[in-house]
């Protein structure tokens, strides 16, 4: 009999909790072998930051390595013990490189490495209270022109994340006049704003600074990237399917840190070719976008999935 294909997606920056991965890595020597593997490359206990009450969680150059951790940790988890075998992949944001590194493209260490420096560098390109984020959910919202609707405000579109959702990115003060402008445009439409908590406005054209920065520390790291694998993960930039080349693979996760996150295109990829698809993080915010577009999704979060055999 055939094996059906399986996707695994991968939440990103905003799903971590404390005590993220605990169950997981307290159960399976796989998963305490991924946390060692990257404690090793950073030279962190990122369990001490995962696990307890640690005020780094929510700092953005630890949050980034500690969740691809977890995300990964999970997942080799979910490949030796319950026999998960996923035939692609995709991930929000920060989780395009769980993604990437679930598929082989990028080495644990690697992965790590890059996206602390990303979060660092991402969390430097503006002051800690200058920028800010709103998510603004009404039906059918991510169809709009949302640049008339948004003329003249110098905020960003930084995640269509589903028809009914999209996230807005700029300086706090642009931010404000976009949260005015929502009823005027809205009129008679059902809606709803709702401010993130983040540190800074990403996924905007401030995150532009870090461009160069960001490619040269892919670009060393280029030698230790397998781009041939890539093919089978979405890219959030461009909405389809990676290549198989190293040059555009940099290209897009350069873009992808002050570009539009398309998780309504990377979702619609990936159900074109899943029969199954399940999201794997300490947290389950994808799930909620993928019934926007009519697809059911598997959301493990805890060791429990593995018990009651969610994934046999």
């Amino acid at each position: 009999m055939p094996v059906e294909p399986i996707a695994v997606v991968f939440p990103g920056q905003g799903s971590q909790r404390p005590g993220m991965g605990r169950d997981f890595f307290e159960r399976y020597s796989v998963a305490r072998d991924a946390f060692a593997e990257a404690n090793d490359a950073l030279g962190l206990d990122l369990g001490a930051i995962c696990f307890g009450e640690d005020p780094r969680l929510d700092r953005t150059e630890f949050t980034q390595p500690a969740i691809l951790v977890t995300e990964i940790a999970m997942l080799r988890v979910l490949r030796e013990e319950a026999g998960l075998t996923p035939a692609c992949f995709g991930g929000h944001s920060l989780g395009e490189y769980t993604a990437l590194c679930a598929a082989g493209v990028m080495p644990l260490d690697v992965a790590v490495r890059l996206v602390r420096q990303r979060g660092a560098l991402m969390q430097a390109a503006v002051p800690e209270g200058e920028g800010a984020m709103i998510a603004v959910m009404a039906p059918g919202i991510a169809a709009r022109d949302l640049a008339a609707d948004f003329a003249g405000i110098d905020v960003d579109v930084a995640n269509r994340n589903s028809p009914d959702q999209i996230v807005l990115s700029g300086h706090k003060d642009a931010i404000e006049l976009a949260i005015a402008r929502v009823p005027e445009r809205l009129v008679g439409i059902e809606h709803e704003v709702a401010r993130l908590n983040v540190s800074a406005p990403f996924h905007s054209r401030a995150m532009h600074a870090i461009d160069a920065e960001l490619r040269d520390g892919l670009t060393r790291a280029s030698s230790q990237l397998v781009p041939e694998r890539a093919s089978v993960v979405t890219s959030n930039l461009t909405g389809a399917f990676h290549g198989t080349t190293l040059a555009p693979l940099v290209d897009a996760l350069v873009g992808q840190a002050g570009g539009t996150v398309d998780w309504i295109a990377n979702m619609q990829a990936l159900s074109g070719v899943a029969t199954t698809i399940y999201e794997v993080g300490p947290h389950r915010p994808l799930r909620g976008f993928f019934r926007a577009i009519g697809r059911d999704v598997v959301s493990i979060t805890s060791a429990r999935s593995i018990e009651k055999g969610l994934c046999a």
